[in-house]
């Protein structure tokens, strides 16, 4: 009998990223408490031990789709980030990108933000968030006429606001209609610049 296609392909070295590609499938339909190692060898048509020639268990897929994550929403970031507008906007932009992100890809983007992955058993996914940051890190010196310290302490914040931003969009807090993307993505970039302009206030004593 002829071997599948499938088949034929891992034995060129593509089970690793056809079980990559195979996981964030199945997050997207059922969730990522309904993925299983068991399920994506079942769609690949492979034996179950097949993927654990890549893989020590199920967390080790998840940790190489946050990497994915991460390598795409920092190039994403890093376009944005390089445009030609005022650094301000810069800034804003990319966070409007990070949103968008959020949305065009929902499951990377759980995976990345929601694993729950020990980052001390998985040392490639410390400087993840670093990596996100660094995309906004060149117009934050800019704005903060270029004090590192200030200049981090925006970053943090302009990552935090996008972050929530992207999180109430996926929860459905911008509702479920068409709009709803560009609406969160919008004022996102509209918190950004409105952070920019108080940025001094991130070193100010806490209110209360």
């Amino acid at each position: 009998m002829p071997k599948s296609p499938k088949r034929e392909r891992y034995h060129h070295g593509e089970l690793k990223e056809a079980v990559l590609d195979t996981a964030i499938e199945l997050i997207g339909e059922r969730g990522m408490a309904g993925f299983s190692l068991a399920e994506v060898s079942r769609r690949l048509g492979v034996t179950v031990a097949a993927p654990y020639r890549h893989f020590a268990d199920r967390d080790e897929v998840l940790a190489g789709l946050a990497l994915r994550a991460v390598d795409e929403l920092s190039g994403v970031l890093r376009a944005q980030a390089a445009d030609s507008l005022p650094p301000r906007h810069r800034l804003a932009a990319a966070a409007r990108a990070f949103v968008r992100f959020a949305a065009e890809h929902r499951s990377l983007y759980q995976v990345l933000v929601a694993s729950g992955l020990d980052k001390s058993r998985h040392a490639e996914l410390r400087d993840a968030g670093g990596r996100i940051g660094a995309a906004f890190l060149d117009p934050a010196l800019v704005v903060c006429g270029g004090d590192a310290q200030a200049a981090q302490r925006l970053v943090t914040a302009v990552v935090a606001t996008a972050q929530g931003y992207a999180g109430m969009l996926l929860d459905g807090s911008f509702g479920q209609d068409g709009q709803a993307v560009e609406a969160a993505a919008l004022q996102a970039a509209h918190a950004v610049l409105a952070l920019v302009l108080g940025r001094d206030a991130l070193t100010g004593p806490a209110a209360g």
